[in-house]
């Protein structure tokens, strides 16, 4: 969803005048209900069996009426070309997919092999059919602004939790309910209690995704453990942080880290410096889109033969893409994205964001 937001803008500004929809479904919609490129989103619920069907029914019929003059399918799934081929719109743009190429009047060639190429770069080849020219993430990176009454309740939430103006947020996200995406629990708390010994007004918000609570609650019962009682109340437990959360929530840190996921490409929609962590994937496939002015850092185990995957099975199956990065990696990259933004906040009188 948010790889998908520069082309949304590239749209807008190739086509000023055109009306822009955007069909999403609910988990995803806070990523583009404020976009300002779009006028209008449809949340589409997924419901299954008839209810399901007749649902779909329902939106292609209404989507039909409106008489769109394109649709892209950026997803690719048998949903979306249903939903594609259902609008009726003229010029109708999707990959090539087995069984599924005859509901779109322009394909693209998508190679089945995973390619040492950016996603985003993939969502050009479908504009391009359009006439737009490919562009750099400098001049459209990923887009996802703030909801102002959200941001206002985080930061009660945030002050409730004990922290001040002054102090420096750092958000550490655990991801643990995929193994290909699981960077030892352990690793995690060595991390975050190492940086809070490094600076004394750092604070650590550990965030996780819903299903992924209990991971969270180990890493922060861990890194306080390691910290002890003077310190260990650095190491936050602010609860769960919906997607608008979560970003109003980067707009107040001082640094990201965490895996290649949802919440690294939210953070990528802001300044804040981040340090994603890469086992399975690849950076140059998925590493944030956004001005490379802006401080980034990829921590990985280097080139082996069974990575990139297709996260199904692990080959070696002890998950050396991950296991391999050790924390020292990790905190001298975070060193490394963040010694400017330190240089800066020493000088100025407001508090670092």
């Amino acid at each position: 969803m948010v790889f998908t937001t520069p082309a949304v803008h590239a749209l807008r500004h190739t086509f000023p005048d055109s009306h822009l929809a955007y069909v999403v479904e609910p988990a995803a919609a806070p990523v583009v209900l404020h976009n300002p490129h779009l006028d209008r989103v449809i949340v589409a619920p997924r419901a299954r069996g008839l209810r399901g069907l007749f649902g779909d029914l329902r939106l292609a019929w209404r989507l039909r009426r409106e008489q769109y003059d394109v649709a892209i399918d950026f997803h690719g799934g048998p949903r979306a070309s249903l939903l594609t081929w259902l609008s009726g719109a003229r010029v109708r743009i999707g990959y090539e997919v087995v069984g599924r190429s005859w509901m779109y009047t322009h394909r693209v060639h998508r190679p089945r092999e995973l390619r040492r190429r950016h996603s985003v770069e993939n969502q050009w080849d479908l504009l391009e059919q359009l006439g737009i020219e490919r562009s750099n993430p400098s001049t459209f990176p990923v887009e996802m602004p703030i909801d102002p009454a959200i941001a206002e309740a985080v930061d009660r939430r945030l002050a409730a939790a004990g922290i001040r103006d002054r102090d420096r947020i750092v958000i550490i996200h655990v991801s643990a309910g995929n193994p290909f995406r699981r960077w030892p629990l352990a690793h995690f708390a060595t991390l975050a209690a190492a940086l809070v010994n490094e600076d004394p007004v750092r604070r650590i918000v550990i965030t996780s995704g819903p299903s992924e609570h209990g991971a969270r609650d180990a890493v922060i019962a861990d890194a306080r453990a390691r910290l002890g009682p003077a310190c260990a109340d650095r190491v936050l437990s602010c609860g769960e942080f919906s997607l608008a959360e979560l970003r109003a929530l980067l707009e107040r840190a001082f640094i990201y880290i965490g895996g290649d996921s949802g919440p690294l490409h939210i953070a990528a929609t802001t300044k804040v410096p981040i340090v994603g962590l890469y086992g399975p994937t690849l950076p140059v496939r998925s590493a944030p889109w956004r001005d490379p002015a802006l401080p980034t850092a990829s921590v990985d185990a280097g080139e082996l033969p069974c990575r990139p995957c297709d996260q199904r099975r692990c080959a070696p199956g002890d998950f050396r893409c991950l296991t391999k990065i050790e924390p020292r990696q990790v905190l001298e990259a975070a060193a490394r994205v963040t010694v400017t933004t330190t240089r800066d906040s020493a000088t100025s009188p407001t508090r670092s964001r």
